[in-house]
């Protein structure tokens, strides 16, 4: 991500690499910790969908730069 949008250069081994395959490496580390910590990344998934459309119903339709 920082190499792509951010402030690293781009190194030549980063060549053929996808952004999707490197996204999936992150999920199956964030699976295998909750599974090794007993966490049910399901309901916390749900439980944070519901906070944040509580915290932020009108956060976005005031926000100029997406109109």
């Amino acid at each position: 991500m920082v190499r792509k949008y951010g402030d690293q250069s781009f190194k030549e081994s980063d060549k053929g690499k996808e952004m999707a395959d490197e996204m999936a490496d992150v999920l199956w580390v964030l699976i295998c910790l909750a599974n090794q910590t007993g966490i049910d990344l399901t309901t916390a998934l749900e439980k944070n969908f519901e906070k944040k459309n509580l915290r932020d119903v009108d956060r976005h339709k005031n926000n100029d730069k997406l109109k």
